[in-house]
């Protein structure tokens, strides 16, 4: 009976499939559709997963990322390309429309060209927006190759390179600086030489004048003391402005001594002085007398006044006025004050102008270190400065050093 029972079971397990068909109907056609489906959503779920992080990781990167496909159309880009062009990299865009906008076809030019025929290229553009200032971008385009390998697309990467290639140029112009510095030193050495030898045949041709009572007499040679005079004044006048120059382009030793800045500032302005009679810029000075002495390096010193001044009339367009006052405060500080009536400086860069390299100038007018060095020296003496600015109406730069005690 139980024996039975066994190969009854048997049978019936062996033979379900057989007695239901589903070897042969559409059962079992079905049953493979299903297991085909959930199949295919699992590959689905997990293809949008791998999408959903690719996309993560394209929109992350820092640099503007444009896909071209192979008729050099942008297929994809990421955030970053409408900041740089955001015209210009719109989908369906072509690639003449950023590197060629004047041919239909550059191939020996264009990168993306390039990647499509295969290679790898690395390059630079720069883009003029109208009212802006130049931008500077370094290129790479790398080709993707497809799985039959006969349409590439292009992947290109944008990378705005524009504040490094501004400070190549500042330190560029500031080594142009150096050595015109360096030049301007070795230049005032000799004419120092025969300057001096002018101003002593001068006062030697005058001191005849007044010992011998012939030439004094003698009609022809009546206005010759006047014009030796004149020669001798303005030889060492001559000679000031270049021993100014000489202790400006002095390198600081580190050695700190008694200083007094109103000496400084006559030494400085001696060397602006054709820079304001050139630009109709007034120079007012109110220096106390009795200043006392700080302790201080000279050479850093009128690197400062200067550095303040040029400041003061490069803020100046046309005629304008620059005010330096000098004076003792209650707390036994000498302070002096540059003030100028010029364009001023806006809220939003007041903070920042401090910081090295940040100019609003010009490229070739500032380097944007003047107001960065000036400040480490200041501090370095132990002293402060601070600024006080309204766009339009000027500003007024204040240095405090404590005086030394007597």
């Amino acid at each position: 009976m139980n024996s039975k029972a066994a190969v009854r079971t048997k049978m019936d397990e062996s033979s379900l499939e057989r007695l239901l068909g589903l070897n042969s109907s559409k059962i079992g056609f079905y049953a493979e559709v299903k297991q085909k489906i959930h199949e295919l959503e699992a590959a689905n779920l997990g293809l949008r997963r791998k999408s959903s992080e690719f996309q993560a990781m394209f929109d992350s990167i820092g640099d503007g990322v444009i896909v071209y496909d192979n008729s050099g159309m942008v297929q994809h880009r990421n955030h970053v390309c409408p900041q740089y062009f955001p015209q210009k990299t719109l989908p369906g865009c072509s690639c003449r429309e950023l590197f060629h906008p004047e041919h239909e076809s550059a191939p020996l030019e264009c990168p993306v060209e390039r990647a499509l025929a295969g290679e790898r290229v690395e390059t630079s553009i720069t883009s003029h927006p109208s009212g802006e200032k130049a931008r500077y971008f370094e290129v790479t385009a790398t080709p993707i190759e497809d799985s039959k390998g006969e349409q590439n697309r292009a992947l290109l990467f944008l990378r705005d390179v524009t504040e490094k290639r501004l400070q190549e140029l500042q330190l560029m112009q500031a080594e142009k600086l150096s050595s015109i510095g360096v030049l301007a030193a070795g230049v005032a050495h000799e004419i120092n030489n025969p300057l001096s030898s002018v101003a002593g045949y001068a006062e030697a041709l005058l001191r005849r004048f007044n010992e011998g009572h012939a030439l004094a007499e003698d009609p022809r040679l009546e206005d010759f003391p006047q014009y030796l005079q004149v020669i001798v004044r303005e030889s060492y006048r001559c000679k000031g402005i270049i021993d100014s120059l000489l202790s400006f382009s002095r390198k600081s030793d580190g050695s700190v001594s008694n200083v007094n800045i109103n000496d400084i500032l006559n030494e400085v302005l001696e060397l602006v002085k054709y820079k304001s009679r050139n630009e109709k810029i007034e120079i007012r000075t109110s220096l106390q007398s009795d200043l006392p002495d700080v302790i201080g390096d000279s050479t850093g010193l009128r690197q400062v006044c200067m550095n303040l001044l040029i400041n003061a009339h490069q803020a100046i367009s046309g005629a304008g006025v620059v005010e330096i006052t000098t004076k003792t405060t209650k707390e036994s500080m000498v302070m002096f004050q540059i003030r100028d009536s010029g364009c001023g400086i806006s809220k939003e860069a007041i903070d920042q102008i401090w910081d090295p390299f940040f100019t609003t100038k010009d490229v070739g007018q500032g380097l944007g270190l003047g107001l960065a060095i000036t400040y480490n020296i200041i501090k370095r003496l132990g002293g402060d400065i601070c600024v006080e600015s309204q766009v339009g109406k000027g500003s007024k730069f204040t240095v405090r050093m404590p005086a030394c005690q007597k």
